[in-house]
């Protein structure tokens, strides 16, 4: 039987995205905890590059990056499938995760920026929410992909589960649900289907951390 190793970090959500992946395919594997403060050598020589997590060992190969991490696991097990088959919907498929995977890194300086560079986020975030509004989720679709939860929809887990962190760690409010109706209603069914809810990171947890993190930002760029 193949042996699946997960380095990860109880906090990102690029960690959470091949969590999910797993579960949604019933894979058995072995979860490794990172300290990113104190990266472990094992970590350091399955990902020389990046040095990041998470990292997916399979068989002793390690693949990292969570959406190529994410294509790897459809591929090598076929079973619920995260991608559409029709050639058309699944490059469709492709451009929104693109799409998110581009913004990630932006939206996610929400709760360490100030003044002005803070509301260049906020705008970025806005922009974000908007396309999935009015070009993603049209029709009134339940996920992305229609009834079934599919890559896209983990793609864009920071807006379903970490846009309130990163809310509550800068104290101020970008998501308006009356305003994106439809992302309202997508979050809603996303935090709903069992392996999400049952496997999503403390939300007090993160937002004390973040705050503590922050603090640091901000001390070291005064001083």
């Amino acid at each position: 039987m193949a042996v699946v190793k997960l380095f990860g970090a109880w906090l990102s959500p690029y960690v959470y995205k091949v969590i999910w992946a797993l579960k949604l395919k019933g894979i058995p594997y072995e979860y490794i905890e990172e300290d990113l403060s104190n990266k472990s050598p094992l970590l350091l020589q399955y990902n020389p590059i990046h040095k990041k997590v998470p990292v997916l060992v399979h068989d002793g190969k390690p693949i990292y990056e969570s959406t190529v991490i994410l294509r790897y696991i459809d591929e090598i097990w076929p079973q619920n499938p995260l991608l559409p088959a029709n050639p058309y919907d699944r490059a469709v498929a492709l451009f929104w995760i693109k799409f998110a995977d581009d913004k990630n890194p932006i939206i996610a300086k929400l709760y360490r920026t100030e003044g002005e560079e803070q509301q260049a986020v906020v705008k970025e975030w806005l922009e974000m929410l908007e396309a999935m509004e009015e070009h993603a989720l049209i029709g009134g679709k339940k996920f992305f992909g229609g009834d079934e939860i599919n890559m896209v929809d983990i793609a864009f887990c920071m807006v379903a589960h970490w846009l309130g962190v990163f809310e509550d760690t800068a104290g101020l409010k970008v998501f308006e649900p009356h305003k994106f109706p439809q992302v309202s209603s997508w979050i809603q069914n996303f935090k709903s289907v069992p392996i999400i809810k049952d496997n999503l990171p403390d939300t007090d947890k993160i937002v004390a951390y973040l705050k503590r993190r922050k603090e640091m930002l901000l001390t070291s760029k005064s001083n």
